[in-house]
């Protein structure tokens, strides 16, 4: 069998404290995209995670171990990943091939939410992939209504970028909200994302308050913010952690146009639009 493993956009993140567990509060609104990883499972003599390309640990190894730990009696698997989603962007690739892997054990084994989570903070939204407003520090899941049409075009930077020094620099910069600011931008998101609403409806709301550290450690990103507002988009923003650039444009039309009229050092630019909802 096969699975796709979609990407998650960060259409907004606002940052909190820190908790106890040293990990930070947050709200965020995320997007499943159908840029995606693809995923093969298929009969094996043990169980076996292979990614060609990708070294060292795989979290969607770690989620298949959890799995057998937890009594999934399925026979041996061999799962083998074809990497689409850029690594270390902010773009949730390793957790979206961990979810997939999660995915199939559903109704073979109880509490995987819990096991998501237990996984990593990124896991539980990608588990069921839709529009969700995400709470704590990502593991709280509220499901929005299915949104209107838009495009997307996101430039990846190559040197990636680590999600525990950005969240340092935005501690060193004292980026932080209160638990009242956290819950009243929530609820005016709820508001705002009504079925068939575009996030560009509400595009005052579409702020990523790690974005000021994802550019203090690497300053090259404006760049391509830049150019992404150059070639019309109406929302440009850092995407979770970063370093991934994004604009939004009404369709994956305007979006297509928009990339023809970059400049050839932003090759590297995808299209791409909300994914079709699992």
């Amino acid at each position: 069998m096969t699975q796709r493993a979609p990407a998650k956009l960060n259409l907004c993140l606002y940052l909190g404290g820190m908790r106890s567990d040293g990990r930070h509060d947050l709200r965020s609104l995320v997007v499943p995209l159908s840029l995606a990883d693809r995923i093969a499972v298929s009969d094996a003599d043990a169980d076996v995670v292979v990614c060609p390309g990708v070294e060292g640990p795989n979290l969607a190894g770690h989620a298949l171990a959890e799995l057998r730990e937890r009594g999934w009696q399925r026979p041996p698997v061999r799962v083998e990943i074809q990497k689409r989603i850029p690594v270390a962007a902010g773009l949730g690739g390793g957790s979206a091939d961990a979810a997939a892997v999660l995915r199939l054990a559903s109704g073979e084994v109880p509490g995987l939410e819990l096991l998501a989570a237990q996984l990593g903070a990124d896991v539980p939204s990608q588990l069921h992939p839709c529009l969700s407003l995400l709470a704590g520090a990502g593991e709280d899941v509220e499901k929005l209504p299915r949104p209107g049409e838009f495009g997307v075009v996101l430039i990846p930077d190559e040197g990636g970028l680590s999600t525990a020094d950005v969240y340092a620099e935005a501690d060193r910069l004292g980026i932080g909200r209160t638990p009242a600011e956290l819950e009243e931008l929530a609820a005016r998101i709820r508001e705002a994302a009504v079925a068939g609403a575009s996030p560009l409806d509400y595009a005052d709301l579409l702020e990523n308050d790690l974005e000021a550290a994802a550019l203090s450690l690497r300053p090259s990103i404006r760049e391509a913010l830049d150019a992404l507002g150059e070639v019309g988009a109406a929302v440009t923003r850092v995407t979770g952690s970063g370093p991934t650039a994004f604009g939004l444009f009404e369709d994956l039309g305007a979006a297509d146009r928009a990339v023809m009229a970059l400049a050839p050092r932003w090759a590297g630019a995808i299209v791409t639009a909300p994914e079709a909802f699992l």
